[in-house]
């Protein structure tokens, strides 16, 4: 099968980076356009101004849907990435530009008199290989949290074999670095301990992985991870959930921010403490990290909001 456009297709790498468009990647983007992709190696290898690029728009996990609008015969896709709502930029989710050998056409639809497919993994390790047989050899490697893996059996020596779209047989990810997606909603507390586990890593525009991650990326991967669909941009965040009233805000939920007269640009989740406090993935300091909000931040501060 082959990628068309007006059907759907599904990433084939651990991270797929969505571009602006082909003509923005640069020498210093090829592990990301790779396959497999390096996302490690990529981020280590760009400095800090390139790692704020506005050549990025997002990044998309092993098995995440997009719907294909168009394929130009140099090897690209335009997508629209329908797992990441973006509704200020299309309606159906977010668009951009991907590999075409990063992705694999979409199954036919599962014919539903065979009954519902069983519930999705999800890997809880901040990285994981994916192995072509257990305890074999690497066949996939850097599997990030809040990948959804379809499971295709029981454990076995501590292995679960899952679908992996593009090959045929199954490939084994360590029991150890899954978990199933929680039957009710998370709190706020295990979304924020999430989060925390994310602490130093590498600020990257448009970043969504633990290799490498922006702020909005943070909050939407943390919740991703239990299976709740926040939009990917912080403004969208901001319009799809509840202000509380400034005092009231609790661990967990979410501080917004903004210049006078201008969009939303910026987002942290609340933690405990004296003062208002964040954990953020920080443009200044180029990294994830939590810290009192300095002045600066308070005088941009419009307001905290609950999901």
């Amino acid at each position: 099968m082959e990628l068309e456009p007006g059907r759907e297709a599904l990433v084939r790498v651990a991270v797929a980076t969505l571009w602006t468009d082909p003509a923005a990647t640069r020498p210093v983007d090829r592990p990301a356009l790779a396959v497999p992709s390096d996302t490690d190696g990529w981020i280590t290898g760009m400095d800090a101004a390139q790692r704020v690029g506005d050549c990025v728009l997002s990044q998309l996990l092993l098995g995440e849907r997009v719907l294909v609008t168009a394929v130009l015969p140099g090897g690209w896709a335009e997508v629209v990435a329908v797992e990441q709502a973006a509704p200020r930029r299309d309606p159906r989710g977010y668009p951009g530009w991907l590999p075409t050998a990063q992705l694999a056409p979409a199954p036919p639809t599962r014919d539903r008199r065979a009954g519902d497919p069983p519930a999705p993994l999800v890997v809880d390790a901040v990285s994981t290989d994916l192995c072509a047989a257990p305890g074999g050899p690497v066949a996939l490697p850097g599997v990030v949290l809040g990948t959804r893996l379809p499971p295709l059996g029981p454990a076995v020596g501590g292995w679960r074999p899952v679908r992996v779209p593009g090959r045929p047989d199954p490939l084994w990810v360590p029991e150890v670095d899954v978990a199933g997606l929680p039957a009710v909603a998370p709190s706020a507390d295990d979304v924020l301990a999430v989060a925390a586990r994310l602490r130093d890593v590498a600020y990257v525009w448009g970043g969504l992985s633990g290799h490498g991650i922006d702020c909005s990326g943070l909050v939407h991967l943390a919740w991703r991870r239990f299976g709740v669909p926040l939009p990917r941009d912080a403004d969208d965040q901001a319009a799809v959930t509840t202000p509380v009233p400034a005092g009231e805000e609790r661990p967990g939920d979410l501080y917004f921010f903004a210049r006078p007269g201008r969009g939303i640009h910026h987002v942290g989740l609340v933690t405990a403490g004296s003062g208002p406090r964040m954990l953020h993935a920080c443009y200044r300091q180029q990294r994830v990290l939590a810290e009192p909000l300095p002045p600066d931040r308070v005088a941009t501060l419009v307001g905290a909001h609950r999901v």
